[in-house]
């Protein structure tokens, strides 16, 4: 079939803005708590052990509604089910503002993660009916942006908020910077309910012979998949490569939400201010995006999928073992930012596997499973963190423990890809895609 990169640049155009700005509103909901420990913790009496328990039970209930949420998404269609992901979790994470114990922060935490569940795996399901395979990596790496984006805009924007907003109408600032920054989920839900279109069938912003080539694209590479072999809902949750990109979600989401919840206080270790802890928070978060897109784009260029996310995690397990080892501020941050840039240059990839082998309602399933198993590592990536940094009074020991996590989940990698050779291999020079102009 010809290739029509101007036509996948359009639905780029059109879908990716708005799915970046709702997993912005995300992970920016994920990461504030993080600089909201910079005060909160004194303010409420938390230790260390309890903000991370307190931070990482957010994955408990995700994990629980994960595989429901996504299986409802697929019966309602991702514009209503998505909707109604963002303007709950917006909610809630409003409400955290006026927790005022650990039970409270506990019981928030996990109706948050509750109310979140299914958003990214119905989101990188919803992506499979748009985009063709020699285009998602990039695709993948554009969306997951949003990850360090929401660090380098929203860790300076939550450390003005904390810093300056305090005692504004009797709130400390933490409790203002949960406010506002809910905002964005909710309005966003009521964004996707009138603008984001279900189907390359049904998008009224592609002329009919565009909605038919992408549709018969897509449906072309769905049809040849399932002949290699198609699975029902319960074969893929039983599949042993399923079960081992489980594996992989959890090192994948343990280093993300590890760093993402942490970086803040590993940063302020150094000696910094809360509002210089913010700008330089930023710096890991800059060099995270930009190897999302320079290893998404060359993954696709070249096809090759399994040292494109294997590769970098070995990346990232080097720069946290730089990082627990050295006593300089200055290496500590540049140990900080190859981790940071590791882990992004990875995770576009990670979501080509299960894609490349499950389609449909065996896909939503299977996507929901990989990554609510995955989660746990959300929960336990901080919540160890913050017992190793009780034991032992810094950091250096969590960052070591981050790094092999890393370097485990390279070596997983390694073996799946071996056990999906059929599936996984270079695209032929007739099948490499342009690039479209929307991911440039």
């Amino acid at each position: 079939m010809e290739e029509r990169a101007d036509i996948v640049s359009k639905a780029a155009w059109r879908i990716l803005p708005i799915i970046i700005v709702c997993y912005f509103a995300a992970f920016l909901d994920r990461v504030n708590i993080g600089f909201a420990a910079l005060t909160m913790n004194q303010d409420l009496g938390f230790s260390a052990s309890a903000f991370g328990f307190g931070a990482g039970i957010f994955f408990l209930g995700y994990i629980l509604c994960e595989l429901p949420s996504n299986l409802l998404l697929v019966r309602f269609g991702a514009r209503v089910w998505i909707a109604r992901i963002l303007i709950t979790w917006g909610i809630l994470s409003g409400l955290t503002a006026f927790v005022w114990n650990p039970a409270s922060f506990y019981i928030v935490r996990l109706l948050l993660g509750a109310a979140e569940a299914g958003f990214f795996p119905g989101i990188i399901f919803y992506m499979t009916l748009w985009f063709p395979r020699a285009y998602r990596a990039r695709m993948f790496a554009t969306f997951n942006i949003a990850v360090p984006m929401s660090s380098v805009i929203g860790a300076p924007i939550s450390s003005l908020i904390v810093e300056h907003m305090a005692g504004v109408h009797g709130l400390a600032g933490w409790q203002w910077m949960f406010i506002i920054e809910a905002i964005p989920a909710v309005v966003m839900g009521f964004v996707v309910l009138a603008a984001l279109p279900e189907t390359p069938r049904t998008a009224g912003f592609l002329a009919p012979d565009e909605r038919d080539w992408l549709s018969r694209r897509l449906e072309t590479e769905r049809a040849a998949q399932e002949a290699k072999g198609k699975f029902s809902v319960g074969k893929a949750l039983a599949d042993p490569r399923v079960l081992l990109m489980c594996f992989i979600a959890v090192g994948l989401v343990m280093g993300t939400t590890g760093i993402a919840i942490w970086m803040p206080q590993f940063v302020k270790a150094f000696g910094l201010s809360n509002l210089q802890t913010g700008f330089v928070t930023a710096i890991p978060a800059t060099f995270m995006a930009i190897a999302m897109i320079v290893v998404g784009r060359h993954a696709d260029r070249t096809g090759e999928r399994v040292w494109h996310a294997a590769g970098p995690f070995l990346v990232s397990a080097a720069g946290f073992l730089l990082a627990a080892m050295t006593q300089s501020p200055v290496l500590g941050l540049v140990g900080l930012t190859i981790g940071a840039a590791g882990i992004g240059g990875a995770s576009p990839n990670i979501w080509i596997f299960p894609t490349t082998l499950l389609t449909g309602t065996a896909a939503a399933a299977g996507i929901a499973l990989i990554n609510s198993i995955g989660s746990t590592g959300g929960f336990f990536g901080p919540t160890i963190i913050g017992w190793v940094r009780d034991a032992t009074g810094g950091f250096s020991g969590a960052l070591l423990f981050l790094s092999i996590a890393m370097a485990v989940t390279s070596g997983a990698i390694l073996v799946l890809g071996h056990s999906m050779r059929d599936l996984i291999h270079p695209a032929s020079s007739t099948t490499k895609a342009t690039a479209p102009k929307a991911t440039a």
